[in-house]
């Protein structure tokens, strides 16, 4: 599976960016894909998820409310749609998918298999 994710840049602090990751896999409704980020100097953290059907989506508290996950299965894309940005998010922005199994917890980026190559997001202030 590859993934490749685009549509990071520089925004003001309060605007909005849309991230886009497109997936190669023959068998895109299997997998679990996962919005992650690592910040200058912090570990890699959970951002979103969204089940295989994309009827179930999760979040992290830090993001809720501002920002929306969603699949297109027919495209085999996922989005990550952002808005009311703070320069807290700045960071590099990794889609990943996971094949789905009964472990799955969704926040977890040990149990994603495949990772994109990042999208840079700086918002200033």
């Amino acid at each position: 599976v590859q993934l490749q994710a685009s549509g990071g840049g520089l925004v003001q602090a309060g605007g909005s960016l849309r991230l886009s990751c497109a997936a190669s896999a023959r068998t895109f409704t299997y997998y679990v894909m996962g919005w992650f980020r690592r910040a200058p100097g912090k570990e890699r953290e959970f951002v979103a998820a969204v089940s295989t059907s994309g009827s179930n989506t999760y979040y992290a508290d830090s993001v809720k409310g501002r920002f929306t996950i969603s699949r297109d299965n027919a495209k085999k894309t996922v989005d990550l749609q952002m808005n009311s940005l703070k320069p807290e998010d700045t960071a590099v922005y990794y889609c990943a998918a996971e094949l789905y199994s009964y472990r799955t917890t969704y926040y977890s980026p040990h149990e994603y298999d495949y990772w994109g190559q990042g999208t840079l997001v700086t918002v200033s202030s």
